[in-house]
């Protein structure tokens, strides 16, 4: 095991740079949370960012997704939809804390935007709708969120709605996230009967003025017919806080309605430590319970000395290194997403771990063992930038014009490097052609397809091997749709583009063998290889795997690379439709080389013939990404949406009722899916919706195997 180093720690105490308070910064790391907004589609998540922007003072007019006025939806694309597609950030403060935050979107085919944002934040806050409850992707989410290890609050959000249930909703995320929920506050009415909140921690209605948009909260005595409600629920809150805090407990044993501070102290340790989700209510489209949940986010969710020092590797030693949060410590930071903006090309998000970034100071990326002086420093409020001249420990900001980072790289002093965790991405599931309309757009459709390649990590760029075609792979119908808009609007590409296409991979089923002898003169020198392996099935969603199970000199040690490379080559090609291979292990079991006639190039060549051989010996079978959908329908249209979903070749997983609608789950293959919203909106009048996210690749039936690769 390798050790642990810490370096240059030059400060004992948590206290940040005077120069912090000289630029009106903020008080220190204790006083930043950096934070994140997740959710299901539709849950509400860009509407309450921006009333905390507006009761923080941050701007000054609520702007509403409908009207695709929102701050945080700034794309043309994003207003015209009304959905968040990319997660932008801004900063705020509120009760003397500065609160980073990044809105992301709750779309499946835009998830990327969730997991790197989740890597670099501290804290999350998630919403639910207090009507759908938790939804699939409120699922996916989650588990991003606890991957990372983010203590979470959780907010029921659209409580003035019909059928909206806080105690439904509760109950869901208990059974379904087996999430450890604490209600901090109860709804006070509900539906349009929705008033406002009963503070569960200080014991009183909160009620919000309508005639200043919510900006007024007037705290009251709890009306009589929920005092009784409001100590149940009290008493269960301190219960379930001294369950899992020792010091609460000590104070539970000698006082059962232990005091106001010790139990927010309480909920703050148990909170950060993951053993407890605080949750609220409100209504942010009504402009209610806003502001109680800015309150939670300073009290409960960790600053970044809270959460665990970040560690990496040394590139030199491969030894770990802790950095802790502290303006004082050599620096570290990690560029979590890259966007191309109009004005100032080419922009790193970056959220600074250790120590402080300066405009003009050079940084150090490992990967690529390189410096690059930094230009501009931003800070970012949407699509609007604000020059700083430095970045300091926990903060999250821009830089404008660096050349050699990507997505996932760290930056760092060049003589105190380090490499921090990157950030792993889903594989892109379906596909579309794409070419220019002129030979003088073939140029710019480059340019504007790796602009977008670097953006974003799911969005891969390949060429046909036969047909010399561009073909662009993304996570769904909508993210592929996103792409062809922009190439059209905001690159100004004139381009044409073809019908989506599913991702289909290859796989075998049996174990077979393969062999071939390369031995050709070639440019007047002969080339000699000789190469038996045996390609079997691995374990579903393992990977390719090469094994050598050769005695030692068979294969000289020196054509080892040229063989793995050779057999890398082969898989990624497939032997049926020219579709990679997956979960697939390749063993080498024999073989012979030539004293002087041997050549990489030879067993490289080897290889690949000697797979392609073992492969289609081994039962080769096509794999079809599935997808899991989730259908709410009104009862009446429940029997023509399965009838549809049947003739899919879907398979209904569950089917439950909701308040007003049956919600059906089912895994569908994706190439059955294209045009769905078209279909079911005709089948139910418009009535239903679904989501739809990827779950796993299945071998295609043997009769419709055919049809695909004969098209």
């Amino acid at each position: 095991m390798s050790a642990v180093v810490k370096q240059n720690n030059k400060s004992s105490e948590w206290t940040s740079d005077p120069r912090r308070e000289a630029e009106g910064r903020g008080h220190g790391l204790s006083a930043s949370r950096n934070i994140g907004i997740i959710a299901h589609i539709d849950a509400g998540k860009t509407t309450t960012t921006e009333r905390i922007l507006f009761y923080s003072g941050r701007v000054y007019k609520m702007g509403e997704v409908h009207d695709g006025a929102a701050t945080m939806d700034w794309m043309i694309q994003e207003q015209e939809r009304g959905i968040t597609i990319t997660s932008a950030a801004t900063t705020c403060f509120w009760s003397d804390c500065q609160i980073n935050i990044i809105d992301t979107p709750g779309h499946v085919d835009f998830t990327v935007e969730v997991e790197r944002s989740l890597r670099v934040l501290d804290g999350a806050v998630g919403i639910f709708c207090a009507v759908g409850g938790v939804q699939p992707q409120s699922e996916t989410v989650w588990r991003q969120a606890k991957k990372y290890n983010v203590p979470c609050l959780a907010f029921i959000n659209k409580m003035d709605r019909k059928g909206a249930d806080f105690h439904a909703v509760i109950q869901q995320m208990k059974e379904q996230l087996v999430a450890p929920v604490a209600a901090l506050q109860i709804p006070w009415g509900a539906e349009d009967d929705f008033k406002g909140v009963i503070d569960l921690i200080r014991m009183r209605a909160l009620a919000f003025k309508e005639d200043t948009l919510g900006s007024d909260v007037e705290g009251m005595p709890i009306p009589e017919e929920l005092a009784v409600e409001a100590e149940k629920f009290r008493a269960t809150l301190i219960e379930q806080v001294a369950e899992v805090d020792e010091e609460l407990l000590e104070s539970y044993m000698e006082n059962t309605d232990v005091s106001e501070d010790a139990l927010v102290s309480g909920l703050r340790r148990a909170t950060i430590s993951g053993k407890i989700v605080p949750v609220l209510c409100g209504s942010s489209l009504k402009n209610k319970g806003v502001q109680p949940l800015l309150d939670a986010i300073v009290s409960y969710l960790p600053s970044p000395l809270d959460v665990p020092a970040v560690s990496g590797i040394n590139p030199k030693t491969e030894e770990t290194v802790i950095r802790e949060p502290s303006d004082f410590e050599p620096l570290s930071g990690l560029v979590f997403k890259m966007t191309n903006d109009q004005y100032v090309g080419k922009l790193a998000f970056i959220r600074i771990y250790s120590g402080t970034l300066k405009k003009g100071q050079n940084i150090f990326n490992p990967r690529t063992r390189k410096r690059e002086r930094i230009g501009r420093i931003l800070k970012l409020h949407a699509n609007h930038r604000e020059d700083v001249d430095v970045l300091y420990a926990g903060e999250i900001g821009g830089l404008a014009g660096l050349k050699m980072f990507t997505t996932g790289d760290t930056i760092c002093a060049e003589n105190e490097a380090v490499i921090l965790e990157n950030i792993v991405f889903p594989e892109p599931v379906i596909s579309m052609a794409i070419e220019p309309k002129t030979q003088a757009d073939r140029v710019s459709l480059e340019t504007a397809l790796t602009c977008m390649a670097e953006e974003d990590p799911t969005f891969h760029i390949s060429t046909h091997p036969e047909t010399g075609q561009k073909i662009i792979h993304g996570m769904g119908e909508l993210h592929l749709e996103i792409i062809k808009d922009r190439i059209l609007r905001e690159f100004k590409v004139k381009a044409n583009a073809g019908k989506p296409m599913v991702a289909y991979r290859e796989t075998v089923t049996k174990t077979g063998r393969g062999g071939y002898v390369f031995d050709r003169e070639i440019a007047g020198r002969n080339h000699f290889a000789s190469i038996q392996l045996e390609v079997s099935a691995a374990a579903q969603n393992s990977g390719n795997k090469v094994v050598f199970d050769v005695a030692a000199g068979v294969i000289p040690k020196e054509f080892h690379a040229a063989v793995q490379e050779g057999i890398q080559d082969a898989l990624l090609t497939g032997v049926l439709g020219s579709y990679a291979i997956v979960d697939a292990e390749v063993k080498i079991i024999g073989g012979d080389a030539h004293s002087v006639d041997s050549s990489e190039m030879a067993f490289r060549s080897a290889a690949v013939m000697a797979v392609r051989e073992a492969v289609n010996n081994s039962h080769p079978a096509l794999l079809e990404p599935i997808m899991l959908l989730e259908i709410i329908t009104p009862e009446e249209h429940l029997g023509d949406v399965i009838g549809d979903l049947n003739g899919r070749r879907g398979r209904i997983r569950e089917m439950r009722s909701t308040a007003d609608a049956k919600l059906v789950e089912a895994d569908v293959p994706l190439a059955e899916v294209f045009g769905y919203a078209t279909a079911l909106r005709s089948l139910t009048k418009g009535r239903a919706s679904y989501t739809m996210e990827p779950q796993c690749f299945e071998i295609v039936p043997e009769s419709m195997q055919t049809s695909i690769l004969n098209r």
